[in-house]
């Protein structure tokens, strides 16, 4: 059984899907006005995680993520540049997908642009206002809460109680703003200089933020579907929007499942530029050289409701935990295994298998997960050391581990029949200096290979190599 905690009910709810064996999710994608950064990240590995283990599960996914490519900050900052939407956006979404292949966050099917999707979001505004549950004010269309009663379900506002300050009928023009200043929000923005807008049958203007995610999830998943996840600052006003939107229109219940992420912040405090203390993929792996399968480790290693704080500490203790998982995998590769076994590899894989996925099944408790697998490579490799696993159990033991990182997805993918032609005739040459007792060669040639990321071992049975995690610079 599968449990998730959804934040519409507070607590932990067993997971059934609309249609059995499939699940349509909805993400929250990027805001293309700047570089991603690892909080954002934290949020997109978590998805991939989800989806990961869904599939693993057995079940069909459909994802949707979205791009919001046009909002406040897309048009500020691209007018602030001198720049079309398209052009200012353009740079910020090629980072993101780089981002999504550097820490193998499997694509979603589809990535819709919020600037594709202007008649969606336009029928849909028009029937609101049809329905009287929106309203125009000086070239702007506004959704009005006091007519969703079950406005703040999600978030916990009182809609009761804003009668009582007098916010029932207020407006907000901004797309982001705090519980207590609750009112009646923007759906269509009327056209201001230098603004781009639309020209549609509910006049000129721009769609405000929360329109976009109830249109372009209603294009692909229709009007109610499984799963919707966000991070945690997505809950209100964003979400809580959509819901209001979406149900007032399609008179149906829009999501039966939110999962929120929780904050990434960095050495206790709350990322700022003012601190210096944001960082983008590229700070980390490009310039002080972490190794995103290090980085994707220490992202899933957290609960995702639970705020992660990163630390350089922190990505040297995620470095270790994936090195048991390395090294073990290098063991059952490299390893001269006896034709016959024990016997005792089977039932060690039925029971990580088991535990492995009743840890993600209590609402992705990777911890949990990692312990099973953590108690595999422990027993397994004391059998190893007494010879009683086979050359069979051996494929064995690796296709579970190759199983478990379908989900988790934290191995190298660097493998060493991608090693340079060059570089395997340097293995060759520094064995031949070696065997002929050529120890200043023999040294340099192995300095040259740890140089090139290529680790070499001494063994009785001859020189084994394997390749070297990236290290971090300071």
């Amino acid at each position: 059984m599968i449990r998730f905690h959804n934040t519409l009910s507070g607590r932990e709810e067993e997971f059934l899907p609309l249609v059995p064996g499939e699940v349509r999710v909805y993400t929250c994608g990027p805001t293309v006005y700047n570089v991603p950064h690892i909080g954002n990240f934290r949020a997109y590995v978590f998805e991939d995680l989800l989806l990961r283990f869904l599939r693993f599960s057995g079940y069909k996914t459909i994802q949707v993520m979205n791009l919001t490519d046009v909002d406040d900050k897309t048009i500020r900052d691209a007018r602030t540049a001198g720049l079309s939407l398209r052009e200012y956006t353009a740079p910020f979404i090629e980072s993101f997908f780089a981002g999504l292949k550097t820490l193998r966050i499997h694509p979603a099917d589809h990535y819709p642009r919020a600037t594709e999707h202007i008649p969606d979001m336009v029928r849909i505004i028009k029937g609101l206002l049809d329905k009287g549950v929106a309203y125009r004010k000086e070239g702007s269309i506004y959704f009005d809460i006091s007519k969703f009663p079950s406005y703040g379900r999600l978030s916990g506002i009182d809609v009761e109680a804003l009668r009582t300050t007098s916010r029932i009928g207020a407006r907000l023009e901004t797309d982001e703003y705090e519980k207590e200043s609750a009112r009646d929000f923007a759906l269509w923005k009327a056209p201001k200089e230098g603004e781009p807008f639309w020209e549609t049958e509910i006049g000129p203007g721009r769609p405000g933020w929360h329109i976009e995610c109830s249109a372009m999830s209603a294009a692909f998943l229709g009007p109610t579907f499984d799963i919707h996840c966000g991070g945690v600052d997505n809950i209100f006003p964003h979400h809580e929007n959509e819901i209001a939107q979406s149900e007032a229109y399609f008179e149906k219940p829009f999501v039966r499942y939110w999962l929120h992420c929780h904050h990434l912040i960095v050495d206790g405090e709350k990322m700022s530029k003012s601190k210096g203390n944001v960082y983008s993929l590229d700070d980390l792996v490009e310039t002080r050289r972490v190794d995103p399968s290090v980085l994707r480790m220490f992202l899933i290693s957290t609960h995702y409701r639970k705020v992660l704080n990163f630390t350089f500490e922190a990505l040297d203790q995620a470095a270790a935990a994936l090195k048991r998982i390395t090294d073990f995998v290098y063991e059952l590769e490299h390893r001269a295994f006896p034709d016959a076994g024990s016997g005792l590899a089977g039932p060690l894989i039925a029971e990580a298998d088991a535990e492995f996925r009743d840890g993600l099944g209590d609402d992705l408790n990777v911890s949990s997960a990692l312990t099973a697998l953590y108690d595999l490579i422990r027993k397994a490799n004391s059998l190893i050391r007494e010879e009683k696993i086979g050359a069979d159990e051996a494929r064995a033991l690796r296709s579970f581990v190759s199983q478990v990182d379908d989900v988790l997805a934290v191995l190298p993918e660097r493998r060493e029949e991608e090693v340079s032609a060059a570089v395997r005739e340097k293995i060759e040459a520094r064995e031949l200096a070696r065997k002929a007792k050529n120890w200043a060669e023999a040294d340099r040639l192995r300095r040259e290979l740890l140089e090139a990321g290529i680790v070499l071992e001494d063994t009785k049975d001859g020189i084994r190599w394997k390749i070297a995690p990236r290290k971090e610079s300071s």
